[in-house]
């Protein structure tokens, strides 16, 4: 059967553009409570990006099924650009990488790449506050759960939000890495970068060190762990080189999510850094059963 192409509608939210994807199905008269997925975008694209578009339509395939069985809830899928990307971009060169080739240099991505995903964090907690406003002013659905998923930089992203906001109950990071400093670091060593100021600035090592995941207490059996009682979906590319499977291993194995939460992780042989078809079906399935 033919997948049901996904409604899109986009909304000026607070001054930042906002697509909003629903089944064609679900309908604003229904009266069936509202799950939102935030779907992230990695490093350069945007949300307009097709590898994007087709995950929703994925997930919305595998969440919806063929139509079997009567559903009691609704699925939304939120995407929008990080900072400095699409319609936010405002200098092109900071989301480059170190590089010996002088016009793809950037000796500021440590700081640059850190600032994006911990801003797009804070970009999803100011729209799980304003979203239900601006989608529903007349209060037409009630929205009861969020979750969140990205790719690449919004894998990085997605591990972020999941440690900061206590609303998001489901994480879905795609070849993404919750220890910033190991992945970082790994990256500079092989640019012959030293790992100092001013490429890696004090202030800014401080704030890592304090507030990146891993420095949380992911391991504890009760509330002082953000990821206890969460929903998580880690999906990775064995061989992937730009974000290794190494950087997140120890963090992910040790990561606790209690008798309540969910961790499934899923490393793909022969993947590297790619958002795979197999991802994709793991996602959607992730989403189905679990927001």
């Amino acid at each position: 059967a033919p997948t049901m192409e996904p409604t899109k509608q986009t909304l000026p939210i607070g001054g930042l553009l906002v697509d909003v994807y629903s089944h064609p199905t679900s309908t604003s008269s229904s009266t069936h409570p509202i799950h939102v997925l935030f779907f992230l975008h990695g490093r350069f694209g945007s949300a307009q990006d097709e590898y994007i578009t087709n995950t929703v339509k994925v997930i919305f395939a595998e969440s919806y099924g063929l139509g079997g069985g009567e559903r009691k809830k609704d699925l939304i899928v939120v995407t929008f650009d990080h900072r400095n990307h699409g319609t936010r971009l405002v200098n092109k060169q900071r989301n480059f990488a170190w590089s010996k080739e002088p016009a793809e240099n950037n000796d500021h991505h440590a700081v640059d790449m850190y600032t994006i995903q911990t801003g797009t964090a804070q970009d999803v907690s100011f729209l799980i506050d304003h979203l239900p406003s601006s989608l529903y002013p007349s209060g037409e659905r009630t929205i009861v759960e969020w979750g969140i998923g990205g790719v690449s930089l919004g894998g990085h992203s997605t591990w972020i939000a999941l440690s900061r906001e206590p609303r998001l109950t489901l994480g879905i990071p795609i070849i993404g890495c919750p220890d910033y400093t190991k992945l970082i670091y790994q990256r500079a060593q092989s640019s012959n970068i030293p790992i100092s100021p001013p490429y890696f600035p004090t202030s800014f090592m401080t704030y890592v060190k304090r507030y990146d995941p891993v420095q949380l207490a992911y391991r504890a059996k009760d509330a002082s762990n953000p990821f206890f009682e969460k929903k998580v979906l880690v999906l990775s590319g064995k061989e992937d080189k730009l974000v290794p499977w190494v950087a997140s291993a120890e963090f992910v194995e040790g990561l606790e999510v209690g008798e309540g939460g969910v961790k499934r992780v899923v490393v793909e042989e022969g993947a590297g850094h790619e958002c795979t078809s197999g991802m994709r079906r793991e996602a959607g399935l992730f989403v189905r059963e679990w927001l």
